[in-house]
């Protein structure tokens, strides 16, 4: 039976998990994908094997599994029972690093303590990205664990890039812009080069199209610029988050409205984005679906501001030689493609309406200047290849001192 290694992201209900088998010559063979969801509420259990196939589908009662650490022992069990034995190392994908975490990391109490100053830069992910990691670090310290970061692929930035226009002493602070969705961008970047080698080392916008939402200029497979800056509030409108806005709403929201710091936390973070135009839905099928007029502002101002977004890293990288779209709405909504496309044409972007529609990989026509495509993402795998990384390292014969 092969080593595995399993990969683990993390919310405030649910745990995604993916088992990846260590093959020879160190391939990752996926073994298993699958969630824990619902916990506390209506826990269920449901894995699929690499064919698709399901391998589970069990639900308990909430006072069975009613948190956290019950899920991470039922997840153990059924572990063991297909299995036949525990991972030798766990990847956790954590959403910020802050400045100083740039590559991923083996995870000890020290590190997680200082993970734990980043949770007011990303209160909807880094609480629960932590947490499974400090019930893995009670039960079996002596477990591999390494964090791997979505703001470490953008730390390379040029300091233009990262600056905010304030007194230097918060850019040393860490006042500065992070980007966010790294892995998903550092999985597209390994990919290109495959999948098209026509573009692999020319200028490239990858959008990034989920609940959450940003994008990326690359150039090499490195990260040029982000459209997400400080906090995952920034940049395109999302699912529930308004994407870029005028520090001087915030100060009205308070000053005005008398809603304090938390409200206005909540506010962001739950009750605007496409939820708020529409007053509908934060669900890009629904509003896809819907006739109502509310949801066709919603959509229109998203791709609205993904084009504009698009024009702005073209400009951060000197011109486009091609646009990709990954993540869930990207890789699935051909009518979200055709308005974004629609409004970049004048960058000599022209899509094929078939290949479009059927999510094929190359969806721009013969004519286009600069190539359109559809790659889907994979940030567990991501993690997986850094995990094995750092396993492979930790196995190495240490130098003998003279």
């Amino acid at each position: 039976m092969s080593d595995t290694i399993l990969v683990i992201n993390a919310g405030s209900s649910s745990i995604k998990f993916q088992l990846f088998a260590i093959a020879p010559e160190k391939q990752l063979d996926r073994r298993l994908r699958g969630q824990i969801e619902g916990i506390g509420t209506r826990p269920r259990l449901v894995a699929s094997d690499a064919t698709g196939q399901r391998v589970i589908d069990k639900v308990w009662g909430t006072d069975e599994v009613g948190e956290l650490h019950h899920a991470l022992d039922r997840l153990v069990v059924f572990l063991r029972e297909y299995v036949g034995r525990l991972p030798v190392a766990v990847g956790h994908r954590v959403v910020h690093g802050g400045p100083e975490f740039i590559e991923p990391t083996l995870l000890n109490s020290r590190v997680l303590d200082h993970l734990q100053r980043f949770v007011p830069l990303a209160p909807l992910h880094q609480p629960n990205n932590l947490a499974p990691i400090r019930i893995v670090l009670e039960r079996q310290p002596h477990l591999l664990q390494v964090a791997c970061f979505d703001t470490a692929f953008h730390r390379h930035h040029s300091e233009i890039a990262d600056r905010y226009a304030i007194p230097d002493r918060f850019y040393r602070e860490g006042v500065r812009r992070y980007g966010f969705h790294g892995l998903s961008y550092e999985y597209i970047a390994s990919r290109i080069p495959q999948v098209a080698p026509e573009i692999g080392d020319h200028r490239v916008v990858v959008a990034h199209l989920g609940s959450g939402a940003s994008m990326c200029a690359q150039q090499g497979g490195k990260s040029i610029e982000s459209s997400m800056g400080f906090t995952a509030l920034d940049g395109l409108p999302m699912g529930t988050r308004p994407g870029q806005i005028d520090a001087g709403v915030v100060l009205y929201l308070m000053n005005e409205k008398g809603m304090s710091v938390k409200d206005v936390e909540h506010f962001l973070y739950n009750d605007c984005g496409l939820k708020g135009l529409s007053g509908i839905s934060n669900d890009v099928r629904d509003l896809l679906s819907s006739v109502d007029p509310r949801a066709k502002l919603a959509l229109d101002y998203f791709a609205y501001r993904i084009a504009l977004f698009g024009g702005m890293l073209a400009t951060a990288l000197g011109g486009i030689d091609g646009l990709v779209f990954t993540a869930g709405i990207g890789e699935n909504a051909p009518a979200i493609r055709r308005a974004v496309v629609a409004r970049m044409s004048c960058f000599g972007i022209e899509l094929s309406e078939t290949a479009n529609g059927k999510n094929q990989l190359r969806i721009s026509s013969d004519a286009s200047r600069v190539g359109c495509y559809v790659v889907p993402t994979d940030e567990e795998l991501m993690i997986a290849r850094h995990t094995l990384q750092m396993l492979q390292m930790q196995k190495m014969p240490k130098e003998k001192r003279a």
